[in-house]
């Protein structure tokens, strides 16, 4: 496929964000295609801050990522420790993080593996306002080390991949936000090109060029959410994943193997009514972030789409449409790119 059929492919499957910007159900939106021979197409369109004054998007625009962060960097970097010997997937957490519940070492919390964090198979809930427990990151992880978890079924959660950003800290000794993210991922962004995000209440502003999270802004970084890239650094990330670059064949397998219901190690696999739509092949995983945004890669077909928006901008608490986008947008690219 070359290029002029790639981009007018694209155009068409933008269609169904563009209408949602016009309606004003979402500000802005990027969506961008690449395959594995390095094909590359974006779309830009709206605007990535409405409040206090309109700024027009570009392609460039970065994004707060939310919990892409859980894929992006947590996941790849736990993998990459496990492929050096580091970390073992099927050990308990508590051998990472020896300090976990130290008042009792018999606590159902030391014996949850780290592979059942990257699978969100754990007892530990889906998340909690850590926030509003105090202003000091090293206090407030100390608080999430020592506190006794009431035992959930297991669900997408936040509270394990913070326990996983914990790992990372101790492994690598250094702080989330000073740990190398790669593909230019970064929890300290610069420059002035940013989706805003929500009008705050708490901090009391427009989040902009700042971490949304709340959690991950009260802990100065953190494992499931806080990391900002662009549509350009995420392509980037998927052609690795594509091709096997920077990543071994066994590593490729974890992210794409079913590891826990509809969960890989890390990722969510392809399954009726996700976010990646009903046509895709079953090698396809994805991920998306409550900021409005979302990666997929289908394996089978052999490349990658990714969809960035800032829906929570000024406020959450609006219809956005987000999940029925992020379906039509899927369904899109495999009509117009697929080949099985």
């Amino acid at each position: 496929m070359n290029s002029e059929i790639i981009n007018q492919n694209l155009d068409k499957a933008f269609k169904d964000a563009n209408n949602l910007i016009e309606s004003g159900n979402i500000p802005c939106a990027i969506l961008g295609y690449i395959d594995i021979n390095k094909n590359k197409s974006i779309r830009a369109s709206g605007y990535r801050q409405l409040v206090p004054m309109k700024k027009k998007i570009n392609e460039e625009t970065i994004f707060d990522l939310a919990s892409l962060t859980k894929v992006l960097f947590t996941t790849h970097k736990i993998l990459q420790l496990n492929e050096s010997g580091q970390v073992d997937l099927n050990a308990p957490i508590a051998e990472y993080l020896p300090d976990l519940c130290q008042y009792n070492y018999n606590s159902w919390e030391r014996k949850v593996t780290v592979k059942q964090c990257l699978n969100h198979s754990s007892p530990f809930p889906s998340v909690e306002p850590i926030y509003t427990y105090g202003n000091n990151p090293e206090t407030l992880k100390a608080y999430i080390l020592q506190k006794r978890w009431k035992k959930h079924n297991s669900t997408y959660s936040d509270i394990n991949f913070i326990f996983l950003g914990l790992i990372l800290e101790r492994l690598l000794n250094l702080k989330i936000k000073d740990i190398d993210t790669g593909y230019n991922f970064n929890f300290k962004p610069k420059g002035n090109n940013f989706a805003s995000t929500e009008k705050c209440f708490w901090r009391n502003e427009v989040m902009c060029g700042k971490t949304h999270d709340e959690n991950s802004y009260a802990l100065n970084g953190a494992g499931h959410a806080g990391l900002f890239g662009s549509a350009e650094s995420i392509l980037d990330f998927a052609y690795d994943m594509l091709n096997e670059i920077n990543i071994s064949r066994a590593h490729k397998n974890k992210i794409q193997e079913k590891s826990y219901k509809n969960r890989s190690i890390g990722w969510e696999v392809a399954n009726s009514g996700w976010s990646g739509g009903n046509l895709c092949s079953n090698q396809t995983i994805g991920h998306t972030g409550f900021t409005g945004t979302g990666i997929w890669i289908d394996f089978k077909n052999e490349f990658a789409w990714t969809l960035l928006t800032n829906r929570v901008h000024p406020s959450r608490h609006k219809s956005s449409e987000i999940n029925s986008l992020r379906v039509k947008i899927s369904e899109n690219i495999i009509r117009l790119f697929g080949k099985v």
